[in-house]
């Protein structure tokens, strides 16, 4: 018990959750309050997790909770993730009148499954902070009852994400019965590379987690889900579950798997090509913003995991970098979408951009700064993000997919650059409203000039990340 206070952040977002929901019924229009609340809840985990030593690796509950220098850092972005899209989303929930007690409390709850996810060393534990999270992001997604989108929205997750969590919980119990253990460390010691038996447990949970992150071809559900559920939600999904995500990946192959590396290798790595060529070749026909944003993702998600495919803790290490730049552009593109309104109502086609620079200088140069960095043009951090990740590949003598990779960001380009055409040089259309909301004016800013002032000082990052050793 000595150790206990390692899982205080988990413990105090527990407690503030079920305060708040008791505070929220007994006290009526609360929702202001309930949503500041939330976010000082994410501020005081946050302070909690940051004093945690960096220096030691601990673990919990018979070592099925490990805290290390991995955990640490995933929670520390996770959190700082949450923490800015409740602050940057703000306006948009008040005039979508999405604005109850409710949507904060389910934003902790999937925040909480997530920071269990990212300490799990037990397959059950994981289980567990897995259908936490997604319980909050079924009814996330399908949280805006006045739009059809949005009820669709959730069917279609609630289905697809049932399914890949039927075929992980699958996989675990195979991987249970082969080794004996559910303990991550009991499994590596008890997998051989020999036992091909032990392949079929390992393909089934890298399909369920594969749909977490939406790579292809189970990105099925992410241009429905992005397009159909209100912006706010649609920032979340693009952003926080990911870092997560990306967490268990680098647990699960490279601790109970990491004796199967030449069977899972070579998944991980058709998952990356697949990514990186669809995400790039369909984001091109996209007239909906939310949906081009979609089959992004899909595409950085292939970046990603070239990263992890390499088997070196460098290609973990720019794995995790890449998704901190990625994090923090996907934040400045949704904080223009919030700024694209008029008369109290959002827009978010690719025509309502047109000619936004004459009208709004200011968010059209924040957004080519940030469509610049996404299409991987230098000096942009997008550029270093990638830059990081083709270094690994090469230097483990992976040539194909680097080629892949850079095809695939020069096609990318093509459609960032048709976007930035449209702001630039299209007939404007009628002026949007001004920008009252400082939440969103300073993470606005912050994305930008991170993005923008990067190569300056990219060591710092570096020098972050480098503390975390896996292998």
């Amino acid at each position: 018990m000595e150790n206990i206070n390692f899982i205080f952040p988990e413990i105090f977002i527990s407690l503030s959750i079920l305060f708040l929901l008791i505070f929220g019924v007994f006290k009526k229009n609360s929702s202001s309050v309930v949503y500041s609340l939330a976010v000082i809840t994410l501020i005081i985990s946050l302070g909690l997790i940051i004093n945690f030593p960096t220096d030691q690796e601990t673990y919990l509950f018979s070592n099925s909770y490990k805290i290390d220098q991995l955990s640490i850092f995933m929670k520390i972005i996770t959190i700082i993730s949450g923490i800015f899209v409740l602050v940057s989303s703000y306006n948009y929930t008040k005039l979508e009148k999405i604005y109850n007690i409710e949507y904060s409390v389910l934003i902790l709850c999937s925040i909480l499954g997530m920071l269990v996810m990212i300490s799990s060393y037990d397959l059950i534990v994981f289980y567990i902070g897995l259908e936490l999270q997604s319980l909050s992001l079924y009814v996330l997604a399908a949280y805006n009852t006045n739009k059809i989108q949005s009820s669709e929205a959730g069917l279609k997750y609630f289905i697809l994400s049932a399914l890949s969590s039927g075929l992980l919980l699958y996989g675990c119990s195979l991987i249970y019965g082969f080794s004996g253990s559910t303990n991550f460390y009991l499994i590596s010691e008890n997998i051989l590379s020999s036992e091909n038996r032990n392949v079929f447990g390992l393909v089934f949970i890298l399909v369920g987690l594969a749909f977490k992150i939406s790579a292809v071809p189970f990105h099925m559900w992410a241009p429905d889900v992005y397009e159909g559920s209100p912006t706010s939600v649609t920032l979340f999904f693009a952003v926080v579950p990911k870092i997560a995500a990306l967490a268990v990946f680098i647990r699960f192959l490279y601790v109970p798997f990491v004796n199967l590396i030449d069977q899972w290798q070579m998944i991980i790595i058709f998952l990356s090509l697949a990514s990186m060529i669809f995400g790039a070749i369909s984001a091109i026909g996209q007239k909906n913003l939310k949906r081009l944003i979609a089959y992004s993702s899909i595409g950085h998600m292939g970046y990603a995991l070239a990263g992890l495919a390499v088997g070196t803790n460098s290609g973990i290490q720019n794995s995790i970098i890449y998704i901190c730049i990625y994090l923090i552009m996907n934040l400045g593109v949704f904080c223009c979408l919030f700024a694209m309104k008029r008369n109290d109502q959002f827009f978010d086609n690719l025509e309502d951009l047109s000619g936004l620079s004459k009208n709004h200088p200011i968010i059209s140069l924040s957004l080519l700064i940030l469509l610049f960095s996404l299409a991987g043009i230098p000096p942009m951090a997008g550029f270093f993000a990638k830059f990081y990740i083709f270094i690994s590949v090469i230097e483990q003598s992976m040539y194909f997919l680097a080629i892949v990779g850079l095809i695939s960001t020069v096609i990318s380009a093509f459609y960032y650059l048709r976007i930035i055409k449209i702001i630039y040089f299209d007939p404007p259309k009628e002026k949007y409203d001004q920008i009252n909301y400082f939440g969103l004016k300073i993470t606005l800013a912050l994305s930008t000039l991170l993005i923008l002032l990067y190569f300056i000082y990219p060591s710092a990052l570096i020098s972050l990340v480098s503390k975390i050793n896996i292998i």
